[in-house]
């Protein structure tokens, strides 16, 4: 389907066809588990639970990864467009309060074409869950497909996200794509039980040595932002995954004094969103996988 990739800020114009991109991706769709899952922000899994869809590959390849078993080993199976279809609706029959990709930017073709199939059958929102490394024309072509974006902004400074992730316009990128993803779905809106059905929440996390750059962040948050466009989810759960042992700077988890610091801004800026507790990061934030719905 693709045969010069230039889905994601990489542009490395792979011939998918033949190979695999910087992301991992080839020419079928790879998945690497299909379930309901608990621990996203309350508007988003409620009681029932996400039906998170968890995409093989990535493009962005961050050293600290907790699901680099995906993400960096590209573990997980091919499946069919039909099939991803078919998943969406096992999902929903599951009770899930809205469809979650996960990490899906190097499948979007794909992923559009299995919205397709079955969209006059979903009739719960579609979450577009991604490292926040997103193209303009990726967005775009998502125009009508998705209810819901959940970005990462990992990065303000360029020498982190070039250390950390390889990617030294990671900012100037992010917050484009931030801006165009608010443009198109607007506003949150929720359902009468306060489950999320339109809108933007910019999720990030605090990291080791980082909590300047975390700061900076909501600096810009607040200056580009009104208080009622987009919500926000501070993270805490930080955990020194994959690669992190090569930097020995984050090679830990966060100090609560760190995390404070952010909490504080991000308190003082009266940003509205979701607050994570320094000590409530748990292993089911890593889910297992083994293929699960697949």
């Amino acid at each position: 389907m693709i045969q010069s990739c230039q889905l994601c800020p990489r542009k490395c114009k792979t011939d998918r066809t033949r190979n695999h991109g910087f992301c991992g991706g080839g020419a079928s769709i790879k998945v690497a588990r299909a379930a309901l899952h608990y621990w996203e922000e309350p508007c988003i899994s409620g009681n029932n639970g996400s039906g998170t869809v968890f995409f093989s590959g990535c493009c962005l390849q961050c050293c600290f990864c907790q699901n680099y078993k995906i993400s960096a080993e590209n573990y997980g199976k091919e499946i069919s467009i039909e099939r991803l279809s078919q998943i969406f609706l096992e999902l929903q029959s599951q009770g899930a309060h809205n469809i979650n990709l996960v990490n899906p930017t190097h499948y979007v073709p794909w992923i559009i074409k299995a919205i397709e199939l079955v969209k006059h059958q979903l009739k719960i929102p579609i979450v577009y869950n991604s490292g926040g490394y997103e193209t303009i024309d990726t967005i775009n072509k998502l125009n009508g497909y998705i209810d819901i974006y959940l970005p990462d902004l990992k990065y303000y400074d360029s020498a982190r996200s070039e250390r950390y992730s390889n990617a030294k316009n990671y900012f100037d990128v992010a917050s484009k794509a931030i801006k165009a993803m608010l443009e198109q779905v607007g506003k949150p809106q929720f359902d009468e039980n306060g489950i999320m059905q339109k809108g933007v929440i910019i999720r990030h996390m605090v990291m080791p040595k980082g909590y300047k750059d975390s700061i900076a962040i909501f600096d810009w948050i607040a200056t580009h932002f009104s208080k009622n466009e987009i919500l926000i989810s501070l993270m805490s759960q930080y955990t020194p995954f994959y690669k992190s042992n090569e930097f020995p700077e984050i090679n830990r988890r966060i100090f609560s004094y760190e995390y404070h610091k952010v909490l504080d801004k991000v308190n003082d800026y009266q940003l509205e969103g979701f607050l994570q507790e320094k000590s409530s990061a748990k292993e089911e934030y890593t889910p297992t996988f083994e293929l699960q719905g697949i």
